[in-house]
């Protein structure tokens, strides 16, 4: 009697053990909590996706420091120099002040009326190991006028004024970019634009002709033309300086981003490359025409001016203390030479729809499993969905080498040939290994087609999942919940 007692209390017990695993509520919510803990591999993904981009960018700026970095090209400047008395007050041995005059010396410093700019561009790609960084070499070719000093507006004398030593200054960010000393037209004569240290301060790196030699009966009014040849990497960087400048931009690159504060007036962007065209007057230029004393020009922090960049920077630079003389990257028209495929930055945004496709996956499988009346286990899950997880691991590896577009097929093909097998041994059912498939195929599409439209990726993915989960619901009504819990 006793015995047949403990066989009926097992049986409950079984009976309701039974109950709790083929649940369908309890399996939706440990599939939720499962879903959940796939967040943390994913965020291993995105580390490692970080960690490589990191190293290619250290890779690209070790190319750099040795052919050369971003450069910013500017007209040159006319510096002239000039003396007065500056009075100071001393004290004498009695302790009593005295006024006490000495001569100093200062530099007067003027732009350009008109600057008519000509850049041809050619950039290249150089390799170290599986990384490239993109280079170019440009042909600056400047011309333009100075006008005549004002020396009224600076109340300066000009018998102070030491005409003969005036000379015209130019800057370079990266000087190693040079391969050859600029060539300078000045009044019909012709100058060698040298490394010196007289002027300090006003570029970063800096070279100027020597004395031009003034005469007392042209002050200044005349016409330049400088011509030289710079290498460079990532971007091409141009600060207008002049009253009124026209830059072009030509270069046999098809994939140029026109950047920073200036767009081009006139753009043609081919296979074959571009050319681009930029009308600027001085209303935006932070430095008046002519000035007194030693000023820097401009600060480059080499930012690569994207739309997010620059609303960050516009941020910055709306503080007060920002807000000063000196020219920034914002103020600069920048021509950047982005690669014709980022891997890194394509790999992330497939990354970041990870998620989805493994929510997506997992509902599908569950449908499968209550429509087939085929159970599937927990494990098993967990098993699709580190193999959906290892499939941007995959594609990082390989796009490295092949390309990302080849490497997503490749990384599709061989994540969906893996889980639809493991389907096909669980079910022994070809017919359902194969839609699965089939379903798992559609999602990787989908995502890669949200890839390339960019602009229209939202609203399309968007109806995209609302159609999914239309499908979905549709597919619940057909499902008899409470029988399929008592089977």
């Amino acid at each position: 009697m006793e015995t047949s007692n403990h066989n009926v209390h097992d049986q409950g017990l079984v009976s309701i053990y039974d109950r709790l695993t083929n649940s369908s509520v309890l399996k939706m919510v440990v599939i939720f909590f499962l879903t959940s803990f796939m967040l943390i591999p994913m965020s291993w993904i995105y580390d490692l996706i970080q960690e490589r981009r990191q190293r290619e960018e250290s890779v690209t700026k070790e190319i750099a420091q040795k052919w050369g970095r971003a450069q910013v090209v500017s007209a040159p400047v006319l510096a002239i120099p000039y003396s007065y008395w500056e009075e100071t007050l001393q004290k004498d041995a009695e302790g009593k002040s005295a006024s006490v005059k000495t001569l100093a010396n200062d530099w007067i410093f003027m732009l350009p009326e008109k600057s008519d700019i000509k850049v041809s561009v050619t950039p290249e790609t150089l390799n170290r190991g599986i990384y490239q960084s993109v280079v170019y070499t440009a042909k600056v070719s400047i011309k333009g006028n100075f006008n005549k000093p004002d020396l009224s507006a600076l109340r300066i004398d000009g018998n102070t004024v030491d005409w003969k030593n005036a000379r015209i200054i130019f800057g370079v960010e990266d000087i190693k970019g040079l391969s050859l000393s600029p060539s300078l037209y000045f009044a019909g004569n012709h100058y060698t634009l040298k490394k010196d240290n007289s002027i300090q301060g006003v570029f970063p790196n800096m070279l100027e002709a020597a004395p031009i030699g003034l005469g007392e009966d042209d002050k200044v009014a005349s016409t330049f033309e400088l011509n030289y040849e710079i290498k460079g990497s990532k971007s091409f960087n141009f600060l207008p300086l002049a009253d009124q400048t026209k830059l072009m931009v030509e270069g046999s690159w098809s994939n140029p981003s026109f950047n920073g504060g200036f767009l081009p007036d006139d753009r043609k962007v081919g296979q074959e490359g571009f050319q681009a065209v930029w009308n600027i007057a001085s209303f935006g230029r932070k430095l008046p025409q002519q000035w007194i004393g030693l000023q820097r020009i401009y600060n480059f922090a080499d930012i690569p001016l994207s739309r997010e960049d620059m609303i960050m920077t516009s941020e910055e630079l709306s503080n007060p203390a920002s807000q000063s003389s000196v020219a920034t990257d914002t103020d600069m028209v920048q021509v950047n030479f982005l690669p014709e495929v980022n891997n890194y930055q394509k790999t992330y945004r497939v990354a970041k729809y990870g998620i989805l496709v493994i929510v997506l996956t997992f509902a599908s499988l569950f449908f499968t499993e209550i429509i087939k009346k085929q159970r599937i286990h927990i494990l098993q899950y967990i098993l699709i969905g580190i193999a959906m997880v290892v499939f941007y691991s995959l594609l990082l590896a390989i796009s490295e080498h092949l390309g990302f577009n080849i490497a997503y097929l490749i990384a599709s093909i061989a994540t969906v040939s893996l889980i639809a097998s493991f389907i096909l041994m669980i079910t022994q059912q070809k017919k359902t290994a194969l839609l699965f498939g089939m379903i798992l195929s559609l999602f990787y599409v989908f995502i890669y087609v949200l890839m390339q439209l960019r602009d229209y990726s939202l609203i399309v993915g968007s109806i995209g999942i609302f159609i999914i989960l239309a499908v979905l619901m549709k597919l619940s009504t057909k499902v008899n919940w409470y029988t399929f819990d008592r089977q």
